[in-house]
């Protein structure tokens, strides 16, 4: 699995609105600037996120972004899972079914499952807080 610069930048966009956003809506603008990406591009990172009910757009002049909750309300799961096309280590875990003709006697698939679970449950239990305080160590680290 790669996370791509959409995923990245997705969750650098949600922490820069979480933390200038809080008394008035955050233009993309400042925000690409602050994250040195470029407007255009944050642009399409910034559509997903707000598709997925994420974000509060204000148009107009004075206008711009805001959360629509709590940073503590959004997993990185939930934010690179509206950013990326997908989380999957393989392709063949892509999607609904089965994508490959062996995976019925597949001896790596079950290896691939089991990192895909592992990747999930690691984004789920890190928020856009504990990005914003810093706590992303090992308290968030699934035991192996």
């Amino acid at each position: 699995m790669i996370v791509s610069t959409k995923g990245r930048y997705a969750i650098r966009a949600m922490a820069d609105i979480a933390i200038y956003g809080k008394e008035k809506p955050v233009s993309l603008s400042d925000v690409a600037e602050r994250q040195e990406i470029s407007q255009k591009y944050l642009e399409a990172v910034v559509r997903p996120l707000n598709k997925s009910d994420f974000l509060i757009s204000k148009m107009g002049k004075n206008g711009g972004y805001r959360l629509k909750r709590e940073p503590k309300e959004y997993t990185l799961l939930e934010i690179l899972q509206a950013a990326e096309d997908s989380l999957a280590p393989v392709s063949c875990l892509e999607g609904e079914g089965p994508t490959c003709n062996r995976s019925d006697k597949c001896l790596t698939l079950p290896v691939w499952r089991e990192l895909d679970t592992l990747i999930e449950k690691f984004f789920g239990n890190l928020t856009l807080e504990d990005v914003l305080k810093g706590n992303v160590n090992n308290e968030n680290q699934i035991p192996l």
